[in-house]
């Protein structure tokens, strides 16, 4: 599962206000032809990119690259059950990537736009957010 080598601080605010707007970066395919991008703001949790992994690259074969555009860097903490209010915050439970709309989350190269799309379906059906289909402007399909 992803998640930080080391981080800065160990906790940090949830502050759901730093999600608002449209992703400013990653809303371009860089690396594949392919992609699908965020039309949904939502917190993606580090086993939910490894859910979509897993299913576009069994989809996929061993053919073609996948790159992941998005990182879980951001800690969630959460207290024990029943335990009482107060006494500080939670220990750090797992991380999560924040996610606005616009951003392109996985990105597909060297396999044709029909196992692309399947691949790209697949891996959206375990996201949380909704998605679009992208291709590259420089895609001619001859």
């Amino acid at each position: 599962m992803l998640q930080p080598k080391r981080v800065k601080y160990r906790k940090v605010q949830k502050a759901k206000g730093n999600m608002k707007g449209i992703s400013q970066r990653g809303h371009r395919l860089s690396n594949g032809m392919f992609g699908i991008k965020a039309l949904d703001q939502d917190l993606l949790t580090s086993r939910q990119i490894e859910a979509a992994r897993v299913a576009a690259t069994r989809y996929m074969k061993r053919q073609g690259s996948l790159w992941i555009k998005i990182f879980p860097d951001k800690p969630i903490t959460k207290k024990p059950l029943e335990v009482r209010m107060g006494k500080g915050k939670g220990a750090p439970e797992y991380f999560v990537a924040v996610v606005k709309p616009g951003r392109i989350m996985f990105e597909v190269g060297g396999v044709s736009i029909e196992i692309a799309k399947e691949a790209l379906r697949l891996a959206a059906q375990k996201l949380p957010v909704r998605t679009k289909f992208v291709v590259a402007n420089d895609f001619d399909n001859a």
